[in-house]
């Protein structure tokens, strides 16, 4: 984005500013960073409670046709010919190196695919569809929808509320349903690791749908900065630090993401960018690896620091770390070298041009709540 083009604003925006919200740029748009109660008790009223997030910026698809499915395994490492209506894949654009071009969610509405996006990639990601897939399928990006996403233990006792059927959803599944009027599509899932609910509503109609739901004892809102406290605690990766064109789905530990079906024994193998490089590596193993990361003490180890072993040998790079408010310490994720990957494994991050002792450990940080029923 230039220098001259203006700032986004989500539909939810005057909202953010009513209710306090500091606000800052974020993938082209202003975006609220945190609210006046602050990043860390939003951080663990999510995890108490509820917290909605305006999440507005990411990018909405649809994808319909009889080869709709079919069309979009040529992009993704992912088994949708065989995703039942009603379900929900987590999925990723792969380049010819096997590099990540980004992650994405995708759902069967039955007569469509619903897709959503990262906000700083939804340009090309658009882009990538059409120029691919416009010859097999229909491809119309939603603009006229927002989304906002319920997030925490009592999410579902919310969501009964406004919409009983939803009571019946489990995690990675997708519905159709009418909230105060409005046609929305609902997802049980999230970016916090607990239970919570993502929801596709027109943009004319988000306003009133945000009110009703903080207007419920349980819900918060929640900004952008608690969003990325909770995902990094539960070990979720985000695009552009984390995940990237340079790093491959096995570098990421994303492995569980590649289906079945579509692996060298799979009913449909390969057929999407890089399959052969992924291949390799899934039978030959890599040389780095994503890992997590427990820094001693409380100093938060940042992204880009340098993580070298006990002979100061450079051996990796952090992509994410933070503060982790459940935990009560300073979290991080990074790739290391592979012989360094192991769990216990002691290194050191230079911070500031001085060592500061971290782990080598398991993500998530804290256990995922998702509810599968």
């Amino acid at each position: 984005m230039s220098h001259t083009e203006a700032l986004a604003r989500t539909p939810l925006y005057k909202l953010h500013l009513e209710l306090g919200a500091r606000i800052v740029p974020f993938a082209g748009y202003e975006m609220p960073v945190q609210y006046p109660s602050g990043i860390i008790k939003e951080h663990l009223h999510t995890r108490g409670q509820a917290g909605l997030f305006d999440v507005s910026h990411m990018g909405q698809a649809r994808l319909s046709g009889p080869q709709a499915a079919a069309a979009l395994e040529t992009l993704v490492p992912v088994d949708l010919i065989d995703l039942p209506a009603g379900g929900q894949r987590y999925a990723l654009f792969t380049d010819e190196r096997g590099g990540i071009l980004d992650d994405l969610m995708v759902a069967n509405s039955g007569d469509s695919l619903f897709v959503v996006v990262n906000a700083a990639c939804k340009r090309q990601d658009i882009a990538h569809l059409r120029a691919h897939l416009s010859d097999r399928c229909r491809i119309e990006e939603l603009a006229d929808r927002a989304l906002l996403a319920l997030q925490g233990p009592a999410a579902a006792a919310v969501m009964a509320r406004l919409a009983p059927e939803t009571a019946k959803m489990v995690f990675m599944t997708h519905a159709r349903a009418t909230l105060l009027g409005a046609p929305c599509f609902i997802s049980r899932s999230g970016y916090t690791g607990e239970d919570g609910f993502e929801i596709s509503v027109p943009a004319e109609k988000a306003e009133a749908l945000a009110r009703w739901l903080l207007a419920q004892p349980e819900v918060a809102p929640i900004g952008l900065g608690a969003r990325d406290s909770l995902r990094l605690e539960a070990g979720l990766c985000l695009y552009g630090h984390d995940i990237d064109a340079t790093t491959t789905p096995v570098e990421a530990g994303l492995v569980w993401a590649l289906s079945k079906a579509r692996r060298r024994d799979g009913a449909r193998p390969g057929g999407y960018p890089g399959a052969d490089i992924i291949f390799r590596q899934l039978a030959d193993g890599v040389a780095r690896k994503r890992v997590g990361l427990l820094p001693a003490g409380k100093m938060p180890v940042r992204d880009g620091a340098e993580l070298v072993d006990a002979g100061d040998r450079a051996v990796g790079r952090v992509t994410s770390g933070g503060f982790g408010p459940t935990l009560g310490g300073p979290v991080a994720m990074a790739y290391v070298e592979s012989a360094s990957s192991a769990p216990g494994t002691p290194l050191n991050a230079i911070v500031r041009g001085k060592p500061v002792p971290v782990e080598v450990a398991k993500t998530p940080f804290v256990a995922q709540r998702y509810y599968r029923g």
